[in-house]
């Protein structure tokens, strides 16, 4: 029987084309908003036409059940952004922007003040007007802080927009690349983008004044509650799971990497699927989304809107269908001599086994070969199809100098396509495919997260509640024997299932079967059969797996959190690196080094910006998470707790250094207040979780008791 399933996945490994899917990815650039830069963004014509081209290919290549699923957003069309200055010796020069997603429109040409403002930062404006100007200011956004801030600072300014300049972080590969990133501000807060070699021309010309006067043509337009579309069809299955592949059809410039090539990668694999007859046991449903990379205005969390709707408010029903989300990005470039799949913690071992199994040679394409990854990041959009209870996973992508270099910038184009990587990962996720297709049931390891449960638990202090502590980790011992006995039996069930599903073809075909013969269909064998063979067995491992599923969307639910930098954590360890970072502020304070304590206090929660911002502009964009509704939220609502404000201690200790001040006994009384405070949210959390595991323990009774039945 084992060899029947190598049949299989040579027959697919034979067919796959990736002539096809390059093709694919090619024809997408054609569709854009910007003539001369490319974007197709969310809500825009060019992304409308994109998906209605994708309808028909997934038409032309022959899935089924096709649907366009309508989600309102907030829309962004941008068309251009240029600027022409003429230079002391009358030279003209005209500059191409690039743009975000916020609200600018010209109509024709105007004129403006331009000012540079370095880096943007509260203390540039000393004793500088921008009112009405063009501000041009330098910007890290990987090190240093995000686009909104300088934004947002130069608005409250009166600066007319802003013109970021990228000074590494990204788009380092080349003096003239221009860059884009979500805005997560208000609409009404214009910035726009502008390269490293045509700033220097500006930068030179403002040495000999403090403005100079620019021609500028923009049309950079948002509108509020806008249709979008997520475009998916299937290969239908026999039974009522469901698996799910994903990647969005938006982008910034040609986006040939992100995400052109995911959206092929999946048309590719489905067209394979397809051609060698392959027929699953469940439906896989191929779904392009749109919105990934913007759509929503003035929230932290503005990017994957249209995975976050999908699963959320569109199609809830597939919570508890969907074992598996497959989602793709940047698939056809090697970011590191090693690839991985980066899972949720509760599949880490089931693809471990996988990896280990996979019948090509990585190590051809990646001479370090290829791993299994978790947690999963919040990069992309199987961060929001995880946490609707939807078991996810991407291919790496995240961790390597593609991101730093060319991601978000016009040079992410076909020049750096890598063929062998491209094959690569048509052959590793279709094959993927079919391993979640043989499963009975769902491979959810709860263990694995309890393990990571335990493993984060590290206090600092010697003062948090031992007691608290030793009960949650005995109690999450206890429920991870359970759950890793579970899991056991799991395994047994879809090992013995390699024979069974071989045994069903057979009865299906009346001969030897591969299982992609194209022949009779479940529902057209005698009743008597079909329910000898979904008799009590079957009916208990959809009850197991309906249980399982359940732990899996709690596991997100109780225990998912993230930090100020969008980085994923267990509830306590927000409040456990505070106590961390304001202990050794304390400490520095009580030995006179007030340097030493801001350095601290810059690590706590987003603090780092009360030190480069007025206070008018942190309280903004603090306030803006923890006091907004779930549909502005989105995926990040509820995720982030036990905020701390500095604001006023680190105003107090810049002020105390810059004039000489010594007596730092205040700050020094006030954060001793917020230690403790910390410690008592990290012992409620530990007492939270101890209450979560008690209830996943009381889940996973139900499982084991289901497979006891």
């Amino acid at each position: 029987m084992e060899s029947d399933r190598r049949k299989i996945e040579e027959a697919y490994l034979k067919a796959v084309d990736i002539g096809y899917s390059y093709h694919l990815a090619k024809k997408m650039e054609e569709f854009k908003s910007n003539p001369v830069l490319g974007y197709r963004t969310a809500g825009s014509k060019a992304e409308f036409d994109t998906g209605e081209f994708l309808k028909e290919e997934m038409e032309r290549i022959g899935l089924s059940d096709i649907h366009k699923d309508e989600l309102c957003l907030d829309s962004w069309e941008f068309e251009k952004a240029v600027l022409r200055f003429a230079d002391r010796d009358g030279k003209e020069h005209e500059f191409q922007l690039g743009a975000y997603q916020t609200e600018f429109v010209t109509d024709g040409w105007k004129e403006y003040p331009l000012v540079y403002a370095g880096r943007g930062k509260e203390a540039d404006y000393d004793g500088v007007d921008v009112t009405g100007c063009l501000v041009m200011v330098d910007i890290n956004q990987r090190d240093e802080w995000w686009i909104n801030y300088p934004v947002y600072q130069a608005h409250l300014k009166g600066a007319a927009a802003v013109i970021a300049v990228q000074d590494n972080g990204y788009a380092e590969i080349d003096s003239e690349a221009l860059n884009a990133q979500d805005i997560a501000g208000p609409k009404d807060a214009p910035a726009f983008s502008m390269s490293k070699k045509d700033a220097e021309i500006l930068k030179t010309a403002l040495k000999e004044t403090p403005r100079i006067t620019v021609q500028f043509d923009a049309k950079s337009v948002v509108k509020e509650d806008m249709p979008a579309y997520n475009v998916w069809g299937t290969i239908p299955g026999k039974s009522e799971d469901m698996i799910l592949l994903s990647g969005h059809y938006d982008s910034y410039f040609d986006g040939f990497q992100d995400d052109n090539c995911a959206i092929a990668l999946m048309f590719g694999i489905a067209r394979t699927l397809l051609r060698i007859g392959y027929q699953p046991e469940k439906t896989i449903v191929f779904c392009c989304m749109a919105a990934e990379e913007w759509g929503i205005e003035n929230s932290k969390y503005d990017w994957s809107t249209g995975a976050w709707q999908q699963v959320f408010k569109i199609r809830p029903e597939w919570q508890g269908k969907v074992i598996a989300d497959l989602n793709f990005e940047l698939p056809a470039y090697a970011h590191n001599p090693w690839d991985a799949i980066r899972s949720t913690y509760e599949y880490e071992d089931f693809l471990k086994e996988f990896v280990k199994e996979f019948p090509v040679d990585a190590k051809k394409v990646y001479p370090e070969g290829l791993g299994v990854q978790c947690p999963i990041e919040t990069w992309s959009d199987d961060f929001s199809v995880a946490i609707s209870g939807i078991p996810s996973m991407v291919n790496e992508f995240s961790s390597a100098e593609f991101m730093e270099t060319h991601y978000h910038s016009q040079f992410d184009n076909d020049e750096y396509y890598n063929a062998d990587v491209f094959q690569f990962h048509h052959e590793l996720y279709g094959l993927l495919v079919m391993a979640f297709d043989r499963v009975k049931v769902a491979p959810v390891n709860v263990g694995r997260t309890l393990q990571a449960l335990q493993e984060s638990v590290r206090p600092v202090t010697g003062r948090e509640d031992e007691k608290g502590i030793r009960i949650l980790l005995e109690r999450t011992a206890e429920a991870k024997k359970i759950a890793d006995a579970v899991y056991k039996r799991v395994k047994e069930i879809n090992e013995i299932s390699r024979d069974d599903e071989c045994n069903l073809r057979n009865v299906e075909t009346g001969e030897k079967s591969v299982g992609w013969s194209g022949k009779a269909a479940f529902g057209s064998m005698p009743e008597a059969e079909k329910r000898e063979l979904s008799g009590p067995e079957n009916t208990k491992y959809a009850a197991l797996q309906r249980q399982l599923l359940y732990l899996f969307r709690k596991c997100q639910d109780y225990f998912v959190r993230l930090n100020w930098h969008d980085e994923v954590l267990f509830p306590h360890e927000a409040a456990q690196s505070n106590l961390r970072h304001i202990g050794d502020a304390v400490r520095s304070l009580e030995n006179k080094d007030v340097r030493g304590a801001l350095d601290a206090l810059y690590l706590v929660d987003n603090n780092q910006y009360a030190f480069q911002f007025d206070d008018e502009v942190y309280h903004y964009f603090t306030e803006y998470v923890l006091n907004q509704g779930k549909d502005r939220l989105q995926w990040g609502a509820g995720r982030i707790v036990h905020h701390v404000d500095l604001s006023k201690e680190v105003k107090s200790l810049k002020k105390k250094i810059a004039e000489g001040g010594h007596d730092v006994s205040e700050e020094l009384y006030a954060l001793k207040k917020m230690e403790e405070e910390q410690l008592a949210c990290f012992d409620d959390d530990i007492r939270y979780m101890t209450q979560a595991v008690d209830t996943l323990t009381d889940g996973l009774k139900k499982a084991k008791e289901v497979l006891d039945f």
